[in-house]
């Protein structure tokens, strides 16, 4: 898949998003849909996925376009870090998901720790903010921000989650198979020397 017109069609959609909320006229709305329908094509067609698939990730929201945020919990023990073994793609990565509305992103990572992987946890600082278009990441269709934030164990007992088989620590040699669309592995041992 060519990235670079992945990422054109991905802006006329969220422009087409952003032009249907605003328009002020019927032949403005009509121009905006057809651009719409332009993205979700192109998008289509470059996945080689239906335009079915396609369409609701750029239907579901109105309003102007922003990135999506996804916040991991940077958990360490013993000089190991924290990762969780993903039901959706049988691969592991540091706990974590989108930020929730209503949730600060120190609460997102509190509250994913907990979820996927047993661990009660308090957040201490920001480690990075990455944006995931400059890192190995399959292609996705939206914009993502990743955030990781470093978490300090306060009980709790490492348990899989509803989203996880496993967990478990991991020393910097002894990685399993990340989830490269959570986590790639550069990132992780990035995190293993904060």
């Amino acid at each position: 898949m060519n990235h670079a017109w992945l990422e054109y069609a991905k802006r006329i959609a969220a422009i087409a998003q952003a032009g249907l909320t605003y328009a002020v006229n019927d032949y403005d709305r009509e121009r905006y849909q057809e651009l719409q329908d332009m993205g979700v094509e192109m998008i289509s067609r470059l996945a080689d996925e239906p335009v079915e698939k396609i369409r609701p990730l750029f239907t579901n929201e109105t309003g102007y376009q922003t990135p999506k945020v996804d916040i991991r919990a940077v958990i360490f023990r013993d000089g190991k870090i924290a990762m969780v073994h993903e039901k959706i793609d049988n691969c592991w990565s540091l706990p974590g998901g989108w930020a929730d509305i209503g949730y600060s992103p120190a609460e997102v990572a509190v509250k994913e720790a907990r979820e996927e992987a047993g661990l009660e946890v308090e957040a201490v600082r920001l480690l990075a903010v990455m944006d995931k278009k400059f890192h190995p990441h399959p292609p996705s269709p939206f914009h993502v921000y990743k955030m990781f934030i470093l978490c300090r164990i306060t009980g709790g007992t490492l348990a899989a989650g509803m989203e996880t088989f496993n967990a478990g620590f991991f020393g910097p040699d002894e990685l399993p198979p990340p989830s490269v669309e959570r986590n790639t592995l550069s990132q992780i041992r990035l995190m293993l020397t904060s």
